[in-house]
């Protein structure tokens, strides 16, 4: 697999039908190893590891409604108290990071209300605060971690 531009992670694979699998520590269960699950698995292990994550406050590919289209979302970290502290947005490394890439997150949030936004492809990583106040988000140089 492609390196990314994170720390490097022991993640566990395995091999069934020809295909590679990885296992991944929220959903519990072995995934087929796509571009895009790599980048995933690759912010998993960046937040619970790199940023104080708990895995009990985290959700992958969870379906959401959007204007009656269902819709599934990456990750997304709660809070204490429920709200949503971070939505993420992965997109595979070849797939370009473009203003597309912010508007599907932005309609994802326009549902969820997260407090942040993390857009990656695993080389360029976008981290944004929300301001619901003047409803705008503020680029931001890395997401906080979570004791914050």
């Amino acid at each position: 697999m492609e390196q990314l531009n994170f720390p490097s992670y022991d993640f566990r694979f395995k091999s069934s039908e020809n295909k590679v699998q990885i296992f991944d520590v929220i959903r519990k269960k072995f995934v087929l190893v796509q571009p895009e699950e790599w980048v995933r698995q690759h912010v998993l292990h960046y937040l619970i590891a790199e940023k104080g994550y708990p895995k009990n406050h985290i959700n992958v590919e969870k379906q959401l409604m959007i204007n009656n289209l269902k819709k599934r979302y990456d990750i997304v970290v709660y809070n204490r108290d429920s709200s949503i502290h971070l939505l993420v947005e992965c997109k595979a490394p070849q797939i370009k990071i473009d203003q597309q890439s912010f508007d599907q997150i932005a309609r994802y949030n326009m549902k969820l209300s997260s407090t942040y936004l993390m857009v990656t492809n695993g080389l360029n990583h976008y981290y944004c605060q929300m301001d619901y106040d003047e409803e705008k988000y503020v680029f931001l140089k890395e997401i906080p971690d979570f004791s914050r």
